[in-house]
């Protein structure tokens, strides 16, 4: 696996990492495929629209089906028939989440399954093992997500669990990951400066392929979260890819990419998808509002999507409103259309040396 940063137009940046199973023009967008599917669209289809690389859930693959019934049945692109490069999770954000059912210690992570309340307990070692069984193309070590709010006394204890299982988790890849596979780091530190700059160093000491930060968006204000990321991005090797964890919000993408961030998943194209909130050129669009009832005009007149296509927004208000299937389908296909369409346009404003002009329009819409 191999990085190489192409051009810059101030931090913003250009790369392109290779893997074996494909390549990944940077900055990139992974949609999110948590039980090892990208809800209501088909492989062929995430293809089709341009996604590049794809992100599966370690948590809830290794709660159902199993990470043994997926190595069994092949491994998971296999599995899911994706053929391209594919990011797992470390599961740390999943047991956070799980904050009423879980109990954190040195060793590990005990918890209980959110679907049957059987006991399960998760640490470093086992959670690259998942990965490993999983057979994903780039694993995520161990950390601990630190909430917000928190004591600086919780983050300080958070960021040092965090250094014990990346040390945990390199020493478990290197005698158990797949041939071209990768480990990334992840910093944390709460919403403390000093924090997160002896996190990203601990990191770094331990030697990864990329780097990410992690434990943002999880309920700070906005203001908090750009500071960590402008903070964040330069004390990153420069040589080796940046991602920002859980990041979906576009006007927090581009402060991103303007730090110098390359890689970045959410599950917002998706969700709001299926909820009937749509992202368009024009701004959001909630297609279930009344107005939309015999509107004949396609959702984005700017966007060449199979839906914006071929059916109208009073189509789809109905569709909405009537629980179809369809209407997940066909919302979905427009909302991954419009996230990767983004990122194809913003990689060519870095080449031509436009990013600032391009942030500053998009920053100018309606989200």
């Amino acid at each position: 696996m191999r990085f190489t940063l192409g051009k810059t137009d101030g931090k913003a940046r250009l790369g392109l990492l290779e893997t074996p199973r494909g390549s990944i023009h940077t900055p990139a967008f992974m949609p999110v495929g948590t039980s090892g599917t990208v809800k209501a669209v088909s492989p062929d289809e995430l293809r089709q629209l341009g996604a590049q690389i794809i992100l599966a859930n370690t948590y809830h693959l290794y709660i159902r089906p199993g990470h043994q019934t997926v190595r069994r049945l092949g491994g998971i692109h296999r599995f899911m028939n994706w053929p391209g490069p594919l990011l797992t999770d470390s599961g740390g954000f999943q047991v956070f989440s799980l904050a009423a059912l879980r109990e954190i210690t040195p060793a590990g992570v005990r918890f209980r399954s959110h679907l049957d309340g059987s006991e399960h307990f998760l640490d470093a070692e086992k959670s690259v093992r998942i990965q490993c069984a999983l057979g994903a193309d780039i694993m995520m070590a161990f950390d601990e997500c630190t909430p917000y709010p928190a004591t600086r006394d919780y983050a300080l204890y958070s960021l040092t669990l965090t250094t014990q299982w990346a040390r945990r988790s390199r020493e478990t890849f290197e005698k158990a990951g797949p041939p071209g596979s990768a480990l990334w780091g992840i910093v944390q530190g709460g919403m403390y400066a000093d924090l997160r700059e002896r996190s990203a160093r601990e990191v770094r000491d331990v030697g990864f392929e990329g780097y990410a930060v992690g434990g943002v968006s999880v309920g700070e204000p906005k203001e908090d979260m750009h500071a960590v990321i402008r903070l964040t991005a330069p004390l990153l090797p420069e040589e080796k890819p940046r991602y920002l964890m859980g990041i979906g919000d576009l006007k927090d993408i581009l402060a991103a990419v303007e730090a110098g961030f390359d890689m970045f998943d959410c599950v917002m194209p998706t969700r709001n998808a299926r909820n009937g909130t749509l992202f368009t050129s024009e701004g959001r669009v909630s297609i279930k509002r009344a107005q939309y009832g015999e509107d004949t005009r396609p959702l984005d007149p700017a966007c060449t999507c199979y839906t914006c296509r071929n059916y109208s927004r009073g189509y789809l208000r109905h569709i909405f409103l009537a629980r179809e299937i369809l209407s997940m389908r066909l919302n979905t296909i427009h909302n991954l259309h419009f996230y990767l369409d983004f990122f194809r346009l913003m990689r060519e404003s870095i080449e031509r040396g436009e990013f600032a002009e391009f942030a500053e329009r998009w920053k100018r819409t309606d989200w």
